[in-house]
């Protein structure tokens, strides 16, 4: 019986039989347990073929500026890129990352950099980036109420037009929701970190369906901060418009 993957059409799937990039940009100063978040990535990059790249402890300028390295590279390379992955790992409010020099950066300028208008070699290709950083200092004690699960599928059915919207085939996930803390163990690493790299190492299926069992795992898991239980969840904003395979 062929796999799920292999089912997929042309249409259906990413082609993800060309070079496959990583970028991690990390802040391990002050951040315990990263550098267990970073052996995580890079075991998880080698299982899935990825090349990587890590840099650590930047300033908050830095983070452009590696990341447009990055991406000169990619428009200069000879042979084609399939898919990237960029890690963006720091302390953090809703919309920034704080460098080492505690400036901060908004991480919309960061995603910008990759869209399909401002680069060449990613246009039309899979760009996933993942966030480890808090979005504001909230915490989540949990709800006992199992809310009603809903949900709409909007299928498009029309031919594929000549030109791509700027910001179709991204993939922002989140280690946490907008104004909420995220977590990172001193010793065991970032509990989102960990997850995914078990999840995207261990599994095989498209990538929204590993991003929802990463969820699963996180949102049935309690956590102990200062002796009180607390709740996090991920959150993925996707505009992908094909499968993503990564097995």
């Amino acid at each position: 019986m062929s796999s799920e993957a292999e089912q997929s059409t042309d249409q259906d799937a990413y082609d993800m039989s060309d070079a496959r990039l990583a970028l991690t940009l990390c802040i391990t100063k002050n951040r315990a347990g990263s550098e267990t978040d970073v052996k995580a990535l890079e075991q998880m990059y080698e299982a899935l073929g990825f090349k990587s790249t890590v840099r650590r402890n930047l300033p908050a300028k830095g983070f452009w500026e590696e990341l447009e390295k990055f991406r000169e590279a990619m428009d200069q390379m000879k042979d084609p890129v399939s898919c990237c992955f960029v890690v963006l790992m720091a302390h953090g409010e809703e919309g920034i990352l704080q460098g080492v020099d505690d400036n901060t950066i908004q991480l919309e300028e960061l995603f910008a950099m990759l869209t399909n208008k401002n680069c060449r070699a990613l246009r039309g290709k899979p760009k996933v980036f993942i966030v480890q950083a808090c979005r504001g200092d909230q915490k989540d004690s949990g709800e006992v109420v199992q809310p009603k699960e809903t949900g709409e599928t909007v299928l498009l059915s029309k031919e594929q037009p000549p030109k791509l919207p700027t910001y179709t085939d991204a993939l922002h996930v989140f280690a946490t929701v907008e104004g909420y803390l995220a977590y990172r163990h001193e010793n065991d690493g970032s509990f989102f970190i960990q997850t995914l790299v078990d999840v995207f190492t261990n599994m095989k299926g498209h990538i929204l369906d590993l991003l929802t069992e990463v969820t699963r795992r996180m949102a049935d898991a309690e956590l102990m901060q200062g002796g009180k239980p607390r709740k996090v969840n991920p959150e993925v904003q996707s505009t992908l418009r094909k499968l993503l395979y990564l097995q």
